[in-house]
C-alpha cells in the first residue's frame, strides 16, 4: 500500500458556532471515522491542528514570522493513511465528518514520498507506518 495525506482545510471559524451538542456529535463521527479506518488497515495517524499558529519565512540571518495564513481557510487537520492509490485515498476523504458538519470543507489529498529516486534516500517512517 502507498501513504497519503489528507490535508483537511476549512474556513478558520467553521465550528464557531456549533453547540455544545453539535461539536460532540461532531468529535463523535471522528473517532467513528477514525476507527473504521484503523480496522480497515488504512489509519496510520490523525491528528487535528489548533486554529492559530506562526508562518516562518526567510533564511539565513533574516527570519522573519507572521500569521499562518493570510486567507480565512486553514488547515484543520490532517489524516496519514495507507491506500492502494489515489483513487482509494479519494473514497476514504469522502467518508471525512468536516463534509457533513460544514459546508466550506475541502480535503487535500496527497501522495507521500517515500524514497528520492535520484539519491535512493529512503525518508524515514513514523512509530506507526509498517
Amino acid at each position: 500500500m502507498k501513504e497519503f495525506m489528507l490535508l483537511i482545510r476549512n474556513d478558520v471559524n467553521s465550528k464557531i458556532a456549533f453547540s455544545p451538542e453539535e461539536d460532540r456529535a461532531f468529535l463523535e463521527a471522528c473517532r467513528v471515522y477514525i476507527e473504521k479506518l484503523t480496522k480497515n488497515g488504512n489509519m496510520i495517524s490523525a491528528q487535528p491542528l489548533v486554529r492559530e499558529g506562526k508562518m516562518l519565512y526567510g533564511g539565513k540571518d533574516s527570519w522573519q514570522t507572521g500569521p499562518f495564513s493570510d486567507s480565512k481557510e486553514v488547515i484543520v487537520g490532517y489524516y496519514h493513511i495507507k491506500a492502494n492509490d489515489i483513487d482509494e485515498a479519494l473514497e476514504i476523504a469522502k467518508g471525512n465528518p468536516e463534509f457533513a458538519y460544514t459546508t466550506a470543507a475541502r480535503v487535500e489529498v496527497r501522495p507521500v514520498k517515500m524514497k528520492e529516486e535520484a539519491t535512493a534516500y529512503v525518508y524515514p517512517k513514523g512509530n506507526n507506518a509498517d
